[in-house]
């Protein structure tokens, strides 16, 4: 059973989406779940697996598009286990655990169709330096990792951070 949301709050809390953006995601959710499901449909006509028409066949938990965005927004947000994503969503764990990552790619494409998607990896500094050409001042939070110390004096000195030894 999805459960009803009743005004923004509760979409914030549960979707991690203000209600006003909701339904403009949820147009490029649907486009992109045609473009998949037609693209599956074509995929499966020639390999003679299909078995029915697209549209046919029974419905599942999650019939309508706003239900599969509601439930893969609220997987995302609260990230609950699978056992009890299938309790909130009526279904059992092993249908939660495939619906999450069949949706999953579709809102991603859709999210890049929105043109929202953050640059996960970059091959060049130029492209680095191209996505972030709106920006005045870049922060950048590092962490310091641990190295294998060469065996070489020399090399070891250039490389002392002055800190303490990660035993000590």
């Amino acid at each position: 059973m999805i459960p009803e949301i009743r005004d923004d709050r509760q979409m914030r809390a549960l979707t991690g989406v203000p209600a006003e953006k909701f339904s403009d995601l949820e147009a490029a959710f649907a486009l992109a779940l045609a473009d998949e499901k037609e693209r599956a449909y074509q995929e499966g006509l020639g390999t003679g697996k299909r078995q029915r028409k697209p549209g046919g066949g029974q419905k599942g938990k999650l019939p309508a598009v706003n239900d599969k965005l509601v439930f893969l927004l609220y997987y995302l947000k609260v990230y609950p286990t699978f056992d009890v994503l299938g309790a909130q969503f009526s279904m059992s764990r092993s249908k939660a655990c495939e619906n999450v990552h069949a949706l999953r790619p579709i809102l991603y494409k859709a999210l890049q169709n929105l043109g929202v998607m953050p640059y996960r990896e970059f091959k060049t500094v130029e492209g680095f330096r191209a996505a972030c050409a709106w920006i005045d001042d870049l922060l950048i939070d590092a962490t310091e990792r641990p190295h294998s110390r060469p065996s070489d004096d020399t090399q070891q000195k250039d490389l002392y951070s002055g800190k303490k030894t990660a035993h000590g």
